[in-house]
């Protein structure tokens, strides 16, 4: 994206974080917002800094500080860049989460969406030993958990703002 993409503006939102964790809000109790620096963002939410320097654009650091914050046994995670995933997605990924499985993750025609879904705390060491190993491949420790794949017809919904032209359409389509 040649930029920040989490401080973009979207919407009615000066930034993309915001948006998403003004709409999520609206799903879930809490929202919690993982980031390397909570300090460039200019509103008030349940930040969760990842201060591993070794995983500059990886989320496996994120993971870790998320497992170490929070007490619950699972999280369901989303990349702050897939803005039209929504409750629907949402309920459909939690429908079929089962407390057996390590992972619940959202799968289309294209593959896996390894940041659209619910992880367990089975994952905490499999995520510190990959950190440790700066090893950030989420689809590698997918590919080796016990994980339920919710298959989903339509890509759109998850479609990841990581180029200009792809910002410029999510623009219009919000």
């Amino acid at each position: 994206m040649g930029e920040d993409k989490a401080l973009l503006p979207f919407g009615e939102f000066p930034t993309l974080t915001q948006y998403q964790f003004n709409r999520l809000g609206k799903i879930f109790k809490t929202v919690y917002i993982s980031c390397k620096d909570k300090s460039k963002f200019e509103f008030d939410a349940n930040f969760i800094e990842d201060v591993q320097t070794n995983a500059v654009f990886a989320p496996t650091a994120g993971f870790v500080a998320i497992f170490e914050t929070i007490k619950e046994n699972s999280f369901f995670a989303l990349s702050v860049d897939a803005p039209f995933v929504g409750r629907q997605e949402i309920n459909e990924i939690f429908k079929n989460d089962t407390p057996h499985a390590d992972a619940t993750i959202a799968k289309t025609e294209y593959g896996i969406q390894p940041m659209c879904g619910i992880y367990h705390r089975s994952l905490e060491g499999e995520f510190i030993q990959m950190l440790q190993n700066n090893n950030h491949k989420l689809g590698l420790l997918l590919k080796n958990a016990n994980v339920s794949f919710v298959c989903f017809n339509d890509e759109k919904p998850f479609s990841n703002l990581n180029h200009p032209h792809e910002y410029e359409d999510a623009l219009k389509l919000i």
